[in-house]
């Protein structure tokens, strides 16, 4: 340190170690580092979906309304030895999903393809991400030869976000939703798409494979896009809907209340769907999106978004009377619902002159064969 002539002493060695006690940080000041453990680290609260032990907050309590049935049955058990020998992913298990007991009970399952790993991180799905492993080309056989053995009535099939691929895993998609049809001609296939980054010919390769209901939720208010879907955008997600509106698709959407949003901004996003998706001159011109299903965000570990407030059954019913008001054909609003709760039964409460779809075949037509009851 400098003398009173501005001449630079070594500092001694009991001075050193008279600053290390009072601060005990190594020489240079570098703040990344401590001598000793701290007594809480903030690094392990990333958003990484990874099933490592991190240091939480405690999680708000679920008010008595929420209650969902515990998975067992021997529907359940059949379905789970299904999944289990074909290698299949399901997003009722990556996305702890409150339904998934009631739902494989009825006989209806969302299978889930392109691997088990997003490329997306969005702020409240349970669904690992990072970089995806190599692409599965036997999946779409082994998808369908599966579902034959299961015999459903209805199934979701739905995907992980693949923005690393040319065409977002449409041809994957595609090839799927054919070879399901091969297998099971009496099955109502309902898919549940990404995005595609917008691409308008990877979202044509799907369209083209004539599945029954084309879904892709737009989960959240746009308010809300930067935070809960960051790779997102509101306007591309309605303007996916309003080209499968436009060539004579059923289409379905979906949206998790009590993630941030007022319930003014929730019946705004019903007007903007239903405007924006009915500017179109298709087979049905002016005809808007179909179904919409609306239910309780619920954060899947305390790594993920907080719950901002439990949305009671009261503004659920309130929404699903306004979603009907405005245009909507059906609209499943609940606590525990989300877009493939009850599907089959969404589908089937549909109009007979609504319920064909791009498939050409009337969906309520399929539930009602003999096998399907």
């Amino acid at each position: 340190m400098p003398d009173e002539n501005g001449t630079n002493r070594p500092i001694s060695s009991a001075a050193y170690a008279r600053t290390i006690a009072r601060h005990p940080r190594p020489a240079g000041g570098d703040p990344m580092r401590r001598i000793e453990k701290p007594a809480v680290s903030l690094a392990s609260m990333v958003l990484n979906n990874k099933s490592d032990q991190a240091n939480h907050l405690s999680t708000k309590r679920k008010p008595k309304w929420l209650k969902a049935r515990v998975p067992g049955g021997q529907g359940y058990q059949h379905l789970r030895k299904i999944m289990d020998s074909h290698s299949l992913n399901t997003v009722c298990e990556e996305a702890n999903c409150p339904n998934m007991g009631e739902c494989w009970a009825r006989g209806v399952a969302t299978i889930m393809i392109l691997g088990d790993t997003c490329t997306r991180a969005c702020g409240f799905c349970n669904v690992k991400t990072g970089r995806p492993a190599t692409l599965d080309r036997d999946e779409p056989k082994r998808v369908a030869r599966s579902l034959a053995l299961m015999n459903l009535k209805h199934v979701v099939i739905t995907s992980v976000d693949r923005d690393e691929l040319p065409d977002g895993g449409a041809g994957i998609w595609a090839e799927t939703i054919i070879r399901t049809r091969e297998s099971c001609p009496d099955l109502s296939i309902e898919v549940l798409i990404p995005d595609f980054l917008g691409d308008s010919a990877s979202l044509q390769m799907v369209i083209d494979a004539k599945p029954d209901i084309i879904n892709h939720n737009i989960e959240c208010v746009q308010r809300m896009y930067p935070a809960v879907r960051p790779s997102a955008k509101y306007l591309r997600s309605i303007e996916l809907l309003k080209r499968v509106k436009e060539q004579g698709c059923i289409a379905k959407t979906g949206i998790m209340v009590g993630i941030g949003e007022h319930d003014d901004e929730v019946l705004a996003l019903i007007d903007d769907v239903m405007r924006l998706t009915a500017d179109h001159k298709g087979p049905k011109p002016s005809d808007p999106c179909d179904i919409l299903t609306i239910g309780q965000y619920l954060q899947p570990t305390r790594n993920h978004l907080p719950i901002d407030r439990w949305v009671h059954p009261d503004t659920f019913a309130m929404f699903k009377e306004q979603g009907l008001a405005r245009g909507f054909k059906v609209v499943e609003s609940g606590p525990l619902v989300r877009s493939s709760y009850h599907a089959d039964e969404q589908a089937g409460a549909l109009n007979p002159a609504d319920s064909q779809g791009c498939s050409q075949s009337s969906i309520s037509d399929l539930l009602s064969k003999p096998g399907n009851k």
